[in-house]
């Protein structure tokens, strides 16, 4: 099965490749120094990349650089998931997982919809959903379950072709990250590219990637990053992730945008923290980020 997945994947999975690692994806003069301005009144380090999908022109700031996954984990475990349905587990998606109050110890105060669900516990969409729409951590925890883990993620990565970005842990210790910590991270670079296989390649059957798109849609977390950043006409679907204050302020969006008049989206990826542990982290610059990169690719 994986040899075929990456097959079947291969011209998509090469393509975005490409756009990364063309000339326009290297750091635009602009860009490189608005985010360099960023990052010294931030005090912190901003990862960025922008791919324009009509046109092919990427661009980033920090592309390759690592950064913790934090929630944003779980629009991937979602894909995953979808695709495990579509391709071995025939209706694996609206199969009702329960659970024991027990089994939420460590994640009630980050669980608000699956804690609702506990007595008559949920389908894998509608954890899907939950995770992505409201970043339920146990909903993550339990994708999670269905890929065989943290490791059912990473070989998922590989599949469609991404060599880089890793699960390790589930939450909360996954969000526990130090500067050159390699579990549980990917690359701005990394994240945008599967990302925008995910949500526009061939990865995932057409009505599943649709499914994810609309999840991503209906976001309620990301309102104050790279939404923020943009005009109120754009649509933008994204997922977010925070590490918190305590994990050196770390916080990320990935989001897939859409402009007026567009013959295709944009992706946009942002990874932020800060030098200093114990130190929150801010959703004005990654919308400022988001700003940057817009502009830089000409949208703006």
């Amino acid at each position: 099965m994986r040899r075929h997945v990456m097959l079947r994947l291969g011209i998509a999975t090469l393509t975005a490749t490409a756009l990364l690692s063309s000339p326009a994806g290297a750091s635009a003069p602009g860009l490189k120094e608005t985010l360099r301005q960023l990052e010294k009144s931030y005090d912190g380090r901003i990862g960025a990349v922008g791919i324009d999908l009509a046109t092919g022109k990427t661009v980033g700031y920090r592309a390759g650089e690592r950064f913790p996954f934090n929630s944003s984990f779980k629009v991937f475990a979602c894909a995953a998931v979808l695709h495990k349905a579509r391709t071995g587990d025939p209706g694996l998606m609206d199969r009702v997982v329960r659970w024991k109050p027990a089994d939420m110890a460590e994640l009630t105060g980050n669980s608000p919809e699956t804690l609702e669900y506990t007595d008559t516990g949920m389908t894998p969409a509608q954890l899907c959903r939950a995770g992505i729409t409201k970043s339920d951590g146990f909903a993550g925890n339990t994708l999670l379950k269905q890929l065989g883990g943290p490791s059912g993620l990473t070989r998922f990565f590989r599949a469609t072709g991404d060599r880089t970005s890793r699960l390790d842990r589930t939450e909360p210790t996954l969000t526990q990250w130090e500067p050159g910590e390699k579990r549980d991270t990917t690359t701005p670079a990394a994240a945008a590219r599967t990302f925008a296989e995910l949500t526009t390649g061939k990865t995932l059957h057409a009505h599943d990637r649709a499914r994810l798109v609309g999840w991503l849609k209906a976001s309620l977390t990301g309102a104050n990053r790279i939404k923020a950043g943009l005009p109120q006409d754009w649509t933008v679907g994204d997922k977010t992730g925070t590490g918190g204050a305590s994990n050196h302020g770390s916080a990320n969006d990935l989001a897939i945008v859409w402009t007026p008049g567009a013959k295709a989206p944009m992706i946009l990826s942002v990874f932020t923290n800060r030098n200093a542990d114990n130190t929150p982290h801010d959703d004005k610059v990654i919308a400022s980020a988001a700003t940057a990169l817009a502009k830089a690719l000409g949208r703006l």
